[in-house]
């Protein structure tokens, strides 16, 4: 089995080999090919990748390459986890709303639809050389903000599922709190990517006893920490929100905080720069710790759990995925992108039914999915008044006057990422 990693060369990606390495016998891959066009920090990351391999026995072998039809020719799936414009674009997405005194964020807002101007030709682009050149291949998308991107690919006819590392990583901190085994807990996990709740969290399965309730009760003050809000809003929601929701249910606060601390891209930049020297240590051969702090953790677990479905290797199994609404939430399109829990197997995903939504959740839901799409169509056909209609639309921005001076913003620090801007 071959496996792609469009974005070889990021930082996170030895999280991913790591993952490759000790699962090996749930995803048996023969073959790893790195493609990034960055062919220094690639050659640094695939010496890493190699050891990893070797360290842990894996026989396949890793390779390099800037060649992306090389790369991708031949593979079964191919992994996307871009950064168009680096850090240094994150870095202007995190910033320039903070002039209109809006949050600026990568993924939520304006930085995110900044993010998703950029990003999505790009991965249209190469998603078209993929099914040219390998029409049969998954493609799997970490590439922020999924929930558009997968949304451009599947309008677009690819065989894509988008997947983010939030429900694994709050699965894998319940099962502590309630010292259970992650496998044994089912979440109820509802809503589109980045903007999600957890409804319930069940023993055994979709049809388990909710422990939810209990979970609160004599862990509520720890969950809540977590995601920076306040006990008594777990407490009056009834329900776990994702750390993203912080954005929505305490945005002004946010951005005051923003505004009196160095910003995430610029903590990531820094750690990124101690990584790679790490990576370059030719006597390293296991993801180092401070690999931990760069985010992204356990997607590697729910990356090859996916993959192996998807390719046939693991059997059908339940994850949570982006994918066509289809019906699951029935306030919304069935061309909109949902991240819910889903029935994964070698013919794709299919989303599993879910609990009718209070109006709390599911009018949220319904105002950021028509935002989605107004992005997509920005993204997807450009010009200025398109991209002003998406900020109009977003429920953080939603003010002419906000919309028009971050419209203003957006444009000047991403032209040379839009060539029609």
């Amino acid at each position: 089995m071959k496996l792609a990693v469009v974005g070889g060369g990021s930082t996170y990606t030895p999280e991913l080999v790591d993952g490759f390495a000790r699962l090996r016998d749930t995803l048996p891959v023969s073959e790893l090919v790195l493609i990034d066009p960055a062919t220094e920090r690639l050659e640094l990351i695939g010496g890493l990748a190699r050891r990893i391999f070797a360290r842990q026995g894996h026989p396949g072998r890793v390779t390099t390459t800037s060649d992306l039809d090389a790369g991708i020719t031949g593979a079964d799936a191919v992994l996307l986890q871009l950064r168009v414009g680096g850090q240094a674009a994150r870095l202007r997405d995190e910033t320039w709303p903070l002039e209109c005194g809006c949050v600026g964020q990568e993924t939520t807002g304006a930085g995110g639809l900044a993010k998703a101007l950029r990003t999505v030709p790009v991965v249209l682009d190469i998603a078209e050389r993929v099914r040219r050149t390998n029409p049969d291949a998954w493609i799997i998308d970490f590439t922020n903000p999924v929930g558009i991107v997968t949304r451009a690919l599947l309008r677009a006819g690819h065989k894509a599922v988008g997947l983010c590392n939030v429900a694994i990583g709050l699965q894998r901190k319940f099962a502590a709190l309630l010292d259970l085994a992650p496998a044994d807990l089912h979440l109820d996990h509802v809503g589109l990517n980045h903007l999600t709740w957890e409804l319930g969290v069940r023993r055994g399965g979709p049809d388990g006893e909710d422990l939810l309730p209990g979970l609160l009760a004599a862990h509520g003050e720890a969950v809540a920490g977590d995601l920076r809000l306040p006990r008594a809003v777990l407490d009056r929601l009834g329900v776990v929100p994702s750390y993203y929701l912080r954005y929505f249910y305490a945005h002004d606060e946010v951005v005051r905080e923003l505004g009196t601390k160095p910003s995430r891209a610029a903590e990531v930049a820094a750690m990124e720069r101690e990584l790679l020297a790490l990576y370059g240590d030719p006597a390293l051969d296991e993801k180092p710790a401070l690999l931990a702090k760069r985010g992204g953790a356990f997607y590697s677990e729910a990356a090859v759990d996916l993959a192996a479905s998807l390719l046939g290797d693991g059997g059908p199994a339940v994850q949570v995925v982006n994918m066509y609404n289809n019906g699951t939430l029935p306030f919304l399109p069935d061309d909109a992108v949902v991240e819910v829990q889903a029935r994964v197997d070698g013919s794709g995903a299919v989303p599993l039914a879910v609990p009718r939504l209070d109006p709390l959740f599911s009018g949220l839901i319904s105002h950021v999915s028509a935002y989605e799409d107004l992005a997509l169509d920005a993204a997807v056909h450009g010009g200025r008044e398109r991209v002003f209609k998406a900020l109009l639309a977003h429920p953080l921005i939603g003010q002419y006057d906000l919309a028009e001076g971050l419209t203003d913003r957006l444009l000047a620090h991403n032209k040379e990422h839009l060539p029609w801007a």
